[in-house]
């Protein structure tokens, strides 16, 4: 029986341990970091919170007799993916990077690409009145000096009690998002700038399609670099890499 490890936390992560779960010869086992509080729970074996770096990670994998490690975690997830190339490579094991490809600006978008969340916040001074700020809560606090700006800040959880908050109100909801209600919330805060990380795929696009057709600039926040090693972009890719894993 060939292990893997699915570090998770998104729905191609969830989607793809359904997928495993089916495979004769695989044990599959999902990590999730812990940070949602009512997270997506996928099928199989789960375990749910950090590792302790990549000394903790690495002892994980040691112990649970690892194979295979699959990083299916969101292009923003920065440090677990440093972590997770370094650990798989000091137990000396397979790694695959599951990525979804960005998103690309098309005809009618109005993009201020930009490399990080502090710059688009400085984007924003003197710029924008009306803001959807769809960045998640985690760095929130970078925009709360910004009070000559109203924001509706979207996320799935609230921010804690600690976070400074810029101006506006909070909305709390999990994609996947339909295109007709992202229109409404547009139109109906009169939002003039949307504020994104540029994550790829299909549940929180909505809103990049109704920004194009409202005529809105949108502050794209670009990904960050990804470790070296081997890529996946959907999930049929990485049921390849599984089995050619599996028949070796």
């Amino acid at each position: 029986m060939m292990r893997v490890l699915i570090l998770g936390g998104t729905g191609e992560a969830a989607e793809l341990a359904a997928k495993v779960a089916n495979i004769q010869g695989i044990e599959a086992i999902s990590s999730l970091a812990g940070r949602t509080r009512e997270p997506s729970v996928p099928l199989g074996d789960l375990r749910i919170g950090g590792f302790g770096g990549v000394t903790g990670l690495a002892k994980y994998l040691h112990q649970m007799k690892i194979d295979l490690l699959i990083d299916a975690t969101h292009p923003f997830a920065t440090q677990i993916a440093l972590n997770a190339a370094d650990a798989a490579m000091e137990v000396k094991i397979p790694r695959l990077k599951l990525i979804r490809p960005p998103w690309k600006e098309v005809n009618g978008d109005r993009w201020i690409e930009v490399d990080n969340i502090k710059s688009a916040a400085n984007v924003l001074e003197n710029q924008a009145q009306r803001v959807f700020l769809s960045i998640g809560r985690q760095e929130i606090g970078a925009f709360a000096h910004l009070n000559q700006i109203w924001f509706l800040m979207r996320m799935i959880d609230p921010p804690e009690p600690n976070v400074l908050l810029p101006p506006g109100i909070l909305l709390c909801d999990r994609g996947p998002f339909k295109l007709h209600n992202e229109r409404e919330i547009l139109i109906h805060h009169q939002i003039d700038s949307i504020v994104s990380k540029n994550s790829g795929g299909n549940a929180t696009y909505a809103k990049i399609i109704a920004a194009r057709e409202l005529n809105l600039k949108v502050v794209m926040v670009n990904r960050p670099p990804v470790p070296p090693g081997e890529q996946a972009t959907d999930i049929e890719e990485v049921l390849v890499w599984l089995s050619q894993h599996l028949h070796q």
